[in-house]
């Protein structure tokens, strides 16, 4: 058994798609898988030391379906997983009738990829539906959440107590923080008047610029740092993270760490009110349309959640009962099995 996986990171496309297939890889190989991956990486450091630090090899993929699919059968790929939002929808059927199987991880939309097994680990993805190929396998909704070691060794028993004293915020909106949101979303938190020291992950030097011209109040601090691999770490220490809705929810939930959301993309969105309304998460909006009202109503959410630990343990019990952390586990159980009983 040998597996790719087809995926791109970088300043454009975001981390989400690549971390998450990290996950996946390191399940397989644990299971004496090999795994390849597929694309380009052109981000910042870190990503791609998510791949040389696990020694997962990385090559450019053919960008049509005829040369993928030879591509795939050169590599001697039994599967290839497919999780980009830019690779043309067609390569998955014609990997498939060269003789590979396809597993396409998709968020709702699922392009009209013809694919053995979809996996979409979005909440509320259990209530979609769409037409798939005879015999094909569709793993929806959180219960297959992909999660990486560094995540699943920091994840406590319970949910962490989240006391007084001035409150620890992480402020991360993506690998890449694409629509350098960061200065508006601390903006607000600022707004508050409440204590807090921040940790707020800075793409770019004018966002590090930005952030130290926001003005804040007697007992509020503001650290920029870095794009870093080591989200979970910082995580794990903070009261509260504010965060964009994609794949680092997730690993919010999973380490007990109470999360105020922002939809920064489209396709976040139903993610978003998904854990909002199940009350996984509080929600501020979309950072570009937070003003008047909306402005206000992001900044009284804050302001209790900085000032109420018993709302925000809640909200951080109720998301670690809800993600185990054993996602990835039940995906390669149910994507081996599949492709072992696929007709060659």
């Amino acid at each position: 058994m040998k597996v790719g996986i087809r995926c791109d990171a970088g300043i454009g496309t975001g981390a989400g798609h690549l971390i998450r297939c990290v996950a996946l890889a390191e399940e397989l190989v644990r299971r004496d898988v090999p795994v390849v991956f597929l694309g380009e990486i052109n981000g910042p450091d870190w990503i791609g030391a998510e791949l040389e630090a696990r020694v997962l090899p990385l090559m450019p993929a053919a960008a049509r379906p005829g040369p993928l699919a030879a591509q795939a059968r050169a590599l001697g790929l039994d599967v290839l997983v497919i999780d980009s939002y830019e690779t043309d929808p067609a390569c998955a059927d014609a990997v498939r009738r060269a003789g590979t199987a396809v597993l396409a991880i998709v968020d709702g939309d699922h392009r009209g990829q013809q694919a053995d097994v979809y996996l979409d680990q979005n909440l509320g993805a259990e209530q979609a539906s769409f037409e798939m190929p005879a015999g094909s396998l569709r793993l929806a909704g959180a219960d297959f959440v992909l999660l990486r070691d560094c995540v699943r060794r920091l994840r406590p028993d319970g949910p962490p107590q989240h006391g007084g004293g001035v409150p620890r915020i992480l402020c991360f909106l993506g690998g890449t923080d694409a629509a350098d949101a960061a200065p508006a979303v601390m903006g607000l938190a600022a707004a508050t008047g409440v204590p807090f020291t921040a940790t707020v992950v800075a793409a770019r030097a004018t966002t590090a610029r930005a952030l130290a011209a926001i003005e804040l109040s007697p007992g509020q601090s503001l650290v920029p740092v870095a794009p870093t691999g080591r989200i979970a770490e910082l995580a794990s220490g903070a009261d509260l993270a504010i965060c964009a809705s994609g794949s680092s929810v997730w690993e919010l939930m999973c380490l007990g760490v109470p999360a105020a959301l922002v939809h920064v993309a489209d396709n976040q969105l139903i993610g978003y009110q998904a854990a909002v309304s199940r009350g996984l998460a509080a929600g501020l909006g979309h950072p570009a349309r937070l003003t008047g009202a909306a402005a206000g109503a992001a900044v009284e959410t804050l302001q209790r959640l900085l000032t109420d630990p018993g709302e925000r343990m809640a909200i951080a019990a109720r998301g670690h009962a809800f993600i185990d952390g054993r996602g990835r586990e039940r995906v390669c159980d149910a994507l081996l099995d599949a492709v072992q009983l696929r007709p060659v």
